[in-house]
């Protein structure tokens, strides 16, 4: 009989940071041995961030990050830490090929034991792993204790055969898999469905550890857990926050002990969350310590100056109102009130003074004048940037990304797009989701975020509401012109956006869409607009990937593409 207790190390690690990643084992290790764990488990490729993509190609990254695991295990040693076995992710090489493997070894007595390689190497959606790492070819169990630990990584467990097959056969007492698994809407129930199938297939308990925190254009959303042989939920750790968790081990046990299990976030702040992680470590890793955008008074501007606030403190915010000859009283006013509620800083650029400058030398009329005054806009928003050493944040929706309904180098511009993968019918329910919780004062995915009054930042908010409902409710509109109306130049965003699902995210083409239902003047337009789009999409800026789909490392098409359905 075997008693074990695990500490779960839920982390959020960055990219290249060797010496911090490996400070943060050798702290959550330590507070994993204070709670009198034997075994404390981190996410796939801790000491190195993940993805490191073409990093992996590096020899002397590969030796740094060797020689880093090796320091960290005669740390762990002298620290009085030997007897506990630490298990992480990193780098290695394959001795015979010289090519990188994705790698989870075990510091134990200030020894690096060289472990066990992915076996299975992901190479769809954002996952280009073929590229860069070379597949292990066995599977490997950890003995501790007299318990038989049978140990994977991410890809592993989500491919019938491998190496969980053949720990089926071996009677292990747990198996174990390391994970850096992104989020998007939905994955949490399939992971959990996956792992209750691989606890039946070898008779055992699962340990999910997955990565926490935004690395680029990817959110990591933690939600690490324990299932029981027989797929009881007995463990689940928080969303999108680092955590340390302990897990009590019984080998005896016909059913495993439960330890804490949190309850599962509504979707909306799942969303809104994932998005606001992934500016805030963006912005920490980038080493910024503050955001400024155009605030135009309507829906998408105020969603992304609510996410900044909750990323970095409304004090953090500098928001910009550059209002042209032809913006409305209302959406001026709705920007003031915006930057009023998240505490944000506030200032008004008039446009027309600029506009009216370069229309002297240019003479420009229709689209080419619109565009102008997004331009100058841009122009005003990269200033501010530049000379505040700010994060320039571009308030683009995945409806106008995949329409090129935004200006390039106007409204596009920017360092990160924070709702970049957010059709815009999900603007508005996360905007309404956003609004009850500043309502209710309740905080999200344990980031920090602005309250009301009886909140914990003390802003009082206009109308008991964060965003102002006229954002949310008027007809969207750029105000390039005199009673300009989204509508004007897309179908309606409810037809809209489930015409994009089907031709972006399900890859229906033309017979499909009218198959759908759809109507034929709809399903062209909506795939010319598309189609013509990709170079501005192209060239615009990273932002959280949230959807099954989204757009950069997950679809990718030629820029020069004659073909036509």
């Amino acid at each position: 009989m075997t008693q074990l207790r695990f500490a779960l190390a839920q982390i959020d690690t960055c990219v290249g940071a060797l010496d911090a990643n490996a400070a943060k084992v050798l702290d959550y290790s330590r507070k994993a041995a204070a709670g009198n764990a034997q075994v404390v488990v981190f996410p796939e490729m801790t000491l190195t961030g993940y993805p490191i993509e073409d990093l992996a190609l590096r020899r002397t990254f590969r030796q740094a990050a060797w020689d880093k695991a090796n320091e960290l295990a005669t740390q762990l040693n002298d620290d009085g830490l030997g007897d506990l076995f630490v298990v992480v992710g990193t780098v290695g090489t394959d001795r015979k090929t010289s090519k990188p493997r994705n790698r989870l070894v075990v510091l134990h007595q200030g020894v690096v034991w060289a472990g066990y390689d992915k076996h299975f190497l992901p190479n769809y959606g954002v996952f280009d792993e073929f590229r860069i790492f070379s597949a292990g070819d066995r599977s490997v169990t950890l003995d501790v204790d007299g318990a038989t630990i049978g140990v994977a990584i991410c890809e592993d467990i989500w491919q019938d055969g491998g190496p969980v097959a053949d720990l089926a056969t071996k009677n292990i007492d747990l198996l174990l898999t390391i994970n850096g698994s992104p989020y998007e809407e939905g994955k949490t129930n399939t992971r959990f469905e996956l792992a209750q199938r691989r606890a039946a297939e070898v008779n055992a308990p699962v340990i999910y550890l997955n990565q926490v925190g935004g690395q680029d254009d990817l959110v990591f959303d933690g939600g690490s857990f324990v299932v029981d042989a027989d797929g009881t939920l007995i463990e689940r750790s928080p969303m999108f926050m680092e955590n340390l968790t302990f897990w009590d081990f019984d080998s005896a046990a016909e059913h495993q002990a439960k330890a804490e299990i949190v309850p599962e976030l509504d979707p909306d702040e799942e969303v809104y969350t994932a998005c606001v992680l992934g500016l805030k470590d963006y912005m920490a890793k980038n080493h910024f310590t503050g955001v400024t955008l155009g605030l135009s008074g309507g829906i998408d501007s105020a969603l992304v100056a609510a996410m900044a606030a909750d990323a970095c403190g409304g004090e953090n915010v500098w928001g910009i109102s550059m209002p042209s000859m032809y913006s409305s009283d209302g959406s001026k006013d709705d920007a003031a009130d915006l930057a009023s509620n998240i505490g944000a800083h506030y200032e008004v650029q008039p446009i027309e003074p600029l506009f009216n400058a370069y229309q002297q030398q240019l003479d420009l009329d229709g689209v080419s004048a619109e565009n102008l005054q997004a331009r100058i806009r841009g122009v005003i928003v990269m200033a501010s940037s530049n000379s505040r050493g700010l994060l320039a944040v571009a308030t683009g929706n995945k409806s106008e990304l995949a329409c090129g309904y935004s200006t390039i180098y106007g409204d596009a511009v920017g360092g990160y797009a924070p709702i970049k993968d957010l059709l815009k019918t999900r603007v508005w329910e996360i905007s309404r989701w956003r609004n009850k919780a500043a309502a209710a004062g309740v905080g999200i995915g344990g980031l920090k975020i602005v309250g009301n009054e009886d909140g914990n930042t003390g802003i009082p908010l206009k109308d008991g509401v964060m965003i102002p409902v006229s954002s949310i409710e008027k007809a969207p509109s750029a105000e390039l012109r005199p009673g300009q109306k989204d509508s004007d130049s897309l179908p309606e965003y409810a037809l809209l956006d489930k015409v994009l699902a089907a031709y972006i995210e399900h890859a229906h083409g033309r017979a499909d869409l009218l198959a759908d239902g759809f109507d034929q003047v709809t399903v062209d337009t909506v795939m010319r607009l598309v189609d013509r789009a990709e170079w501005k999409r192209r060239q615009y800026p990273l932002g959280p990937k949230v959807t099954a789909l989204a757009f950069g490392r997950d679809r990718r098409l030629p820029v020069t593409n004659a073909f036509r359905e």
